[in-house]
């Protein structure tokens, strides 16, 4: 039988966090790409539940969740990620972030070691120097001025079109809902993810670590080997490459991903 999936809000010091949850056992905390939500997580999610209670968070900034101030932080996303552990009386867990929800693992590991189990970064940036220079006014993606006749929807759609699987409009449609919801600014969470100072926290992370990379992503592809050799402090590191992923890769190869996942956490202590 499929794990329940339920759905709430948590009060927090930051305003109140939405999330969805399945499952019971040792808590997986997930946390998705800009501008996304939980939904993210939707086929996945429940793959991971059994034995595992697995809370899938619209991030500080995104989707239900509370706003936050600009300019955004990776920081502050990490923070407001803690803040809903705390308010659900979890004291560690797994974390697992996609693009730059692999971001925000990072410096929650970086930032409180104790509280991060495992680390599962999947499709992880590399926001080095040289990102932040090179995107430093964004990443020329999610950007479309609202216009009275809706062409700012269609130029949303274009931008991200090539980089999504043939054939699979409706990963699009979701992207596009939650691109648009209400207090969310797409461009904000990337620059966001430019601000970062990777290579100040990624040495701190202590956890053991399974890095998942989608073939077809040519923007995070070439970031697992970097990501890898400055692991430096994790306890364990392994890396897989999912054949045909994409930046939808949570969506498009839920299976895959689940599998990968699944193992790493069971050869664990």
């Amino acid at each position: 039988m499929t794990p329940e999936l339920t759905r709430g809000y948590a009060t927090t010091t930051y305003g109140q966090m939405h999330y969805a949850e399945a499952g019971e056992g040792p808590a997986v905390l997930l946390l998705h790409q800009t501008p996304r939500s939980h939904d993210e997580f939707r086929e996945v999610q429940p793959l991971l539940a059994y034995g595992r209670r697995v809370i899938a968070m619209d991030m500080y900034g995104f989707g239900l969740s509370a706003p936050q101030p600009k300019p955004q932080t990776i920081e502050a996303m990490a923070s407001g990620a803690y803040a809903l552990l705390d308010a659900l009386g979890i004291e560690s867990a797994t974390l697992m972030g996609h693009h730059t929800g692999a971001a925000v693992a990072i410096e929650m590991a970086a930032a409180a070691p104790s509280r991060a189990r495992e680390l599962i970064l999947s499709s992880p940036p590399w926001t080095d120097a040289e990102y932040r220079h090179s995107h430093a006014n964004g990443p020329g993606v999610d950007v479309a001025t609202a216009a009275e006749d809706g062409s700012h929807l269609t130029e949303l759609w274009s931008q991200r079109r090539p980089y999504y699987p043939a054939g699979r409009p409706d990963l699009l449609d979701r992207f596009i809902r939650d691109a648009l919801a209400p207090g969310v600014d797409p461009m904000e969470g990337h620059l966001a993810c430019a601000r970062y100072v990777i290579e100040d926290r990624i040495g701190e992370v202590r956890a053991p670590t399974l890095i998942i990379g989608a073939a077809d992503d040519p923007f995070a592809r070439p970031n697992v080997e970097r990501v890898r050799a400055h692991l430096t402090g994790a306890a364990h590191v392994e890396v897989a490459i999912v054949a045909g992923g994409t930046i939808p890769l949570m969506e498009q190869k839920a299976s895959e991903v689940a599998g990968l996942v699944t193992a790493f956490l069971r050869a664990r202590p």
